[in-house]
């Protein structure tokens, strides 16, 4: 699992039909998860551009959001409201 921010969003009109229906949004994961590569995500919990979340990734996404025969490898699973040691830069 690692900790991001909502830097966007992607729009995407032809997908899976397992995808209908999800909102996807661009993570970019805080410095201290040492992971420079921004991720796409669906987002489960109605997140905002500019909020942090936690990311679950791999077969623990699809799990998570409960969608184990979907194409996920990344889920937004919640919204951080109060955290320590974040280095947001």
């Amino acid at each position: 699992m690692l900790i991001g921010k909502v830097v966007g969003f992607v729009v995407s009109t032809r997908k899976s039909e397992n995808l209908v229906g999800n909102k996807f949004m661009i993570v970019e994961p805080v410095t201290a998860m040492k992971q420079s590569n921004r991720i796409v995500a669906v987002d489960k919990v109605g997140a905002g551009i500019g909020e942090l979340v936690l990311v679950a990734e791999g077969s623990a996404a699809r799990i998570g959001c409960g969608e184990d025969r979907s194409p996920i490898d990344a889920a937004i699973v919640g919204i951080v409201d109060e955290g320590q040691n974040l280095d947001l830069e």
